[in-house]
């Protein structure tokens, strides 16, 4: 997950908890690794940290931070992995579950960098270990490259039905649907990319960033409209706009929720202290006369239009990472770290249906025009496609390389886009999916827009 910046070598910074050496003797020995090979095969006993700083600081390009409950957790910026331990070579940096072949460790190198340990082949690889892809499964009708880090949102524009990408490399990018890019990537001045929207007239689109800031945009002309929106202390995780285009919100790792002028881009009301701890989901209902949030917590609370909160909807055991309202607005489905998909009443919370098959976090899910189909990415490097009459999965799951983080449906439901981890955006035909598993779409001849943002 994207975190704001913590400082990466030498002793804590005010404020954060201080690293606490897990090795006593500072006697440096001999690494086992070159930036060629990792460690071998049953190397991975306890030994001194080999970088700047020794055991007493974080490896390069890792980081330190609080959690919404006060608890610490450290990060590889170049995997995009988080851990519960300090980093040290010897200690094992995963949890069970936590990587997608059980029999696979993660540990770091004497000189910082991750590497994982496969006990089945009693081997060692630089490279996270995924599934190998089963034999005849579906493969995607193109794959788009051209982002230099991990794409975190994704959205498609109805009346060309081409696909925006925002991205760790600090761009935003358009595609056409074959993989060609439209224009020169939109840049954000630095900060990380994590989340955008489209407004529903496809005129602009908003975007937020690692730095707490909202940009405005105009589509046709690829150029930021006025200067950036302020007001939160922490990464902008999740964006929508208002069915009418006049307002956007957002929600961030500050726990809060605001709500912007598009015209002015200040905020139209106070803001929500939400107590999710993250927000990592906001979806306006398809009236706009309400709104739902999700986060750290594992609650969804449904807002009315002024801000105040309505009901608490609980269920689900881990974080909420995507929301979608049902057309009508009498539903909302929800995706979660405990890897289930759930239906609930809008009105009293009620929980309706529980989808499962995940195998890690569910992080985004997009339902279609017609309803008849929900679209869910996971961190189990899988798309997976769910019939809502019988609530159960069609067909076998999509196929990533890498744990996926962004998903989106074109508005004429000939295709989804999928993204994450990997820097890649997979293009998968809808109809081919259903029809490949038997179940049948309807493709409709004209676009209008559709779009879901990733809540990590």
């Amino acid at each position: 997950m994207l975190r704001d910046k913590a400082k990466s070598g030498g002793s804590a910074a005010p404020g954060k908890v201080e690293r606490v050496a897990l090795v006593d003797s500072p006697t440096r020995v001999a690494p086992l690794t070159s930036a060629k090979d990792p460690p071998p095969y049953g190397a991975q006993h306890r030994q001194d940290a080999l970088w700047e700083g020794g055991n007493e600081a974080l490896p390069p390009l890792w980081q330190q931070f609080k959690e919404w409950n006060g608890s610490t957790q450290y990060q590889d910026n170049i995997l995009i992995m988080t851990s519960w331990k300090q980093p040290l070579p010897g200690v094992r940096l995963d949890v069970p579950g936590q990587l997608l072949i059980s029999a696979c460790e993660w540990h770091i190198s004497p000189l910082g960098r991750s590497y994982f340990v496969n006990h089945d082949t009693r081997t060692t690889s630089w490279k996270k270990p995924v599934p190998d892809r089963p034999v005849g499964s579906l493969t995607p009708e193109c794959v788009i490259e051209g982002h230099s880090a991990c794409i975190w949102s994704l959205a498609c524009a109805g009346t060309s039905c081409n696909i925006m990408s925002a991205s760790s490399d600090g761009s935003i990018r358009q595609w056409i649907r074959d993989g060609e890019p439209v224009g020169e990537p939109w840049r954000s001045d630095g900060p990380e990319v994590a989340s955008l929207a489209m407004c529903p007239d496809e005129s602009m689109l908003v975007s937020g960033t690692t730095d707490g800031r909202l940009r405005l945009w105009n589509v046709k002309g690829s150029n930021v409209v006025g200067d950036p929106w302020e007001g939160h202390s922490a990464q902008v995780r999740c964006l929508d706009w208002s069915p009418n285009t006049r307002e956007v919100a957002s929600g961030s790792d500050d726990g809060t929720i605001r709500r912007w002028n598009p015209n002015t881009g200040r905020q139209i009301a106070p803001p929500i202290e939400t107590g999710h701890g993250r927000v990592c989901a906001v979806k306006y209902s398809p009236r706009g006369d309400k709104f739902a949030s999700g986060g750290e917590d594992s609650i969804i609370q449904v807002w009315s239009k002024d801000g105040k909160l309505l009901i608490d909807i609980k269920g689900h055991d881990s974080s909420v990472r995507s929301l979608c309202w049902s057309k009508d607005g009498a539903h909302i489905f929800s995706a979660s770290r405990d890897r289930t998909i759930r239906k609930w009443q809008s009105i009293d919370g009620k929980e309706l249906v529980v989808l499962r098959g995940h195998t890690n976090t569910v992080t985004s899910i997009c339902l279609t025009r017609g309803e008849r189909h929900l679209v869910s990415a996971s961190a189990d490097v899988s798309v997976r496609i769910w019939n809502l009459e019988t609530n159960e999965q069609v067909g076998d799951p999509l196929w990533h390389d890498d744990e996926l983080l962004a998903l989106a449906i074109s508005s004429d439901e000939s295709y989804i886009a999928s993204a994450g981890l990997d820097r890649k955006i997979y293009v998968w035909s809808l109809e081919a999916s259903l029809k490949q598993s038997g179940d049948q779409v309807h493709v409709r001849a004209h676009c209008v827009h559709c779009c879901c943002q990733p809540n990590l």
